[in-house]
C-alpha cells in the first residue's frame, strides 16, 4: 500500500517492536521451490477487460511460458462501502477477510485458479492486510477493542506523521496488536485462506507496521498447515529471523529511480553495493523491483521513471543476488499509470516485452549463481577501467555468472579482468556470460 512514511515507520517500529532476548534462530530453511525463483504480481482489476479471476487465470499457461513462478495476487476480498475512495475503492479496504469480492467472481473461481497455476508447476501467493480494515467491516462493531482509538474513544483512519507532514488513509481504520484476540483472530483466517484454497503464502501489507512477535507466531501456525512462503511489504532486518522469507529492496528501487533520473550511475550502484543502508544475512531473500503496483500509479510507468534505462535496470534486478519481481502489464511495456480506484485495463499490445522477460528469466533458472538468498553466490563487483560501467560477477559450484551494464546514455568501453581486449557497449546496453 502506498506509504509516504513507510521507510520511517519501518525505522521506528525495528526499535519498538524488538524481540524478546533469546536464543539466535537458525537461519532460515526456505521452500525448495523458492530457491531460484521470480515473483509476478497481478492487478487483477486491470488485468483484463473482464477484470475476473477466470479471466486471469486464462494467461496462466502463456505467463508459464514466459517463465514465472510465484504468483502474487493482489487482494481479492470484498472492499468496504464506507469512505470508498472512487467508485470500487481500493484493494486494500477489506471488508471481509474470509470471503471474495463479487467484481472478481467466487471462492471457487478462486481455488479454481490456485488449482490451475499448481497443475502448470507454479505458486500462488494472497495478498493479505493486517495492519487495518475497512470502517464497515465486522470487527469495527462487533469488536471495537480490536482497533486503535483517538483521545476521545474514537476510531479514525490511518494517520502516518513523519518529518515530510501527515498522510491520512480516509478508508481504513487501524488494528490494535495489544489486544492478544486479534493476533488469534487474525490468524485464523490466514489459516482458513490456506487451509481452503491451497495458496503457498502471503505478500503482507504494511508488514512493518504489525508487531514482529505477532508474524512470528502466526507463520508457526500457518507452517504446521504447509510449508508457507512469505514476503513482507517492509525492509525490518529482524523479520527474516523466523517470519519472512523476503522483504522489498526500496534502498536499491531508489537507486534505480536514480539512475533514470540521470542522478546516478555506475559509481552510485557500486557505492550502494559496498556500503547498503543496512545489512541483511545470507539467508534473507530481497524482492528486486523496477515497478510494482504502487510505483505505477503514483510514482510513474517505467517510461515516466527510467526512460532508455528501463530495460537495462530490469537486467540488474535480475542478476543482482534477490529475487526479480515483474509487475503484471510489464511485459507489454506498460505506459500508463492504472487508476488505482477505478475500472483501466492493461493494453496488452501483443505482450512485446514477453521474450525480453522469458530470456532474464531463462537465465537465471539456468545458472545456479543466480539463486536466491544462500542458495545463489555472492557478488563480487569487477574494476571495468571505467566509471560509467558497472560489471560484477558471481559464482558458485563452478557456475559463474559475469554481467557488464553500461549506466550511461553515451557508448562506453571498458576491460574487465580475464578479458584480452576491451570490450564496448552501446548506451544502456549490457554483456551476460553465463557458464562454467
Amino acid at each position: 500500500m502506498k506509504t509516504a512514511f513507510r521507510l520511517l515507520s519501518a525505522v521506528a517500529l525495528v526499535l519498538s517492536l524488538a524481540p524478546a532476548i533469546g536464543q539466535a534462530a537458525a537461519p532460515m530453511q526456505h521452500v525448495a521451490w523458492s530457491r531460484n525463483a521470480n515473483i509476478y504480481e497481478v492487478n487483477l482489476r486491470q488485468y483484463t477487460q473482464e477484470g475476473t479471476i477466470k479471466a486471469f487465470a486464462a494467461h496462466l499457461p502463456r505467463l508459464k511460458k514466459m517463465g514465472v513462478d510465484i504468483v502474487w495476487i493482489m487482494p481479492v476480498q470484498p472492499i468496504g462501502q464506507k469512505e470508498r475512495k472512487g467508485t470500487l475503492g481500493s484493494y486494500y479496504a477489506v471488508k471481509d477477510y474470509n470471503a471474495v469480492n463479487p467484481e472478481f467472481g467466487s471462492m471457487a473461481d478462486f481455488k479454481a485458479m490456485v488449482a490451475q497455476a499448481h497443475a502448470l508447476g507454479m505458486h500462488v501467493i494472497l495478498d493479505w492486510v493486517p495492519n487495518h480494515t475497512a470502517w464497515d467491516h465486522g470487527w469495527a462493531t462487533e469488536h471495537k477493542d480490536w482497533y486503535k482509538k483517538n483521545a476521545k474513544g474514537e476510531l479514525y483512519p490511518v494517520t502516518f506523521v513523519g518529518d515530510g507532514g501527515t498522510e491520512i488513509w480516509t478508508d481504513v481504520i487501524g488494528l490494535d496488536y495489544t489486544q492478544p484476540a486479534l493476533w488469534k483472530a487474525m490468524t485464523e483466517s490466514m489459516a482458513t485462506w490456506v487451509r481452503e484454497t491451497d495458496i503457498d503464502g502471503f505478500r503482507c501489507d504494511v508488514a512493518g507496521q504489525v508487531p514482529v512477535p505477532f508474524w512470528n507466531q502466526a507463520v508457526r501456525e500457518l507452517n504446521k498447515i504447509k510449508p508457507l512462503f512469505m514476503l513482507a511489504e517492509a525492509d525490518q532486518v529482524d523479520m527474516h529471523d523466523q517470519a519472512f522469507d523476503m522483504t522489498y529492496a526500496w534502498d536499491l528501487a531508489e537507486v534505480f529511480k536514480r539512475i533514470g533520473k540521470g542522478t546516478a550511475g555506475a559509481r552510485e550502484l557500486a557505492a550502494y553495493v559496498n556500503q547498503p543502508p543496512k545489512v541483511f544475512p545470507r539467508q534473507a531473500y530481497r524482492m528486486l523491483f523496477t515497478n510494482n503496483h504502487d510505483f505505477n500509479s503514483w510514482a510513474g510507468t517505467d517510461r515516466e521513471l527510467y526512460g532508455p534505462a528501463y530495460k537495462a535496470l530490469a537486467v540488474l534486478s535480475v542478476t543482482l543476488p534477490g529475487m526479480p519481481l515483474i509487475y503484471g502489464g510489464q511485459e507489454a511495456g506498460l505506459d500508463k499509470r492504472l487508476e488505482f480506484f477505478e475500472k483501466d485495463p492493461i493494453d496488452w499490445k501483443n505482450y512485446p516485452l514477453s521474450d525480453f522477460y522469458h530470456t532474464l528469466l531463462k537465465l537465471k533458472k539456468d545458472n545456479p549463481a543466480l539463486a536466491n538468498g544462500q542458495y545463489g553466490a555472492p557478488m563480487e563487483l569487477l574494476a571495468a577501467g571505467n566509471d560509467k560501467v558497472f560489471a560484477f560477477r558471481r559464482h558458485v559450484n563452478g557456475n559463474t555468472v559475469r554481467v557488464a551494464v553500461n549506466l550511461s546514455p553515451e557508448w562506453q568501453a571498458y576491460t574487465v579482468a580475464g578479458s584480452a581486449k576491451a570490450a564496448k557497449l552501446g548506451p544502456w546496453e549490457w554483456d551476460i556470460q553465463a557458464g562454467k
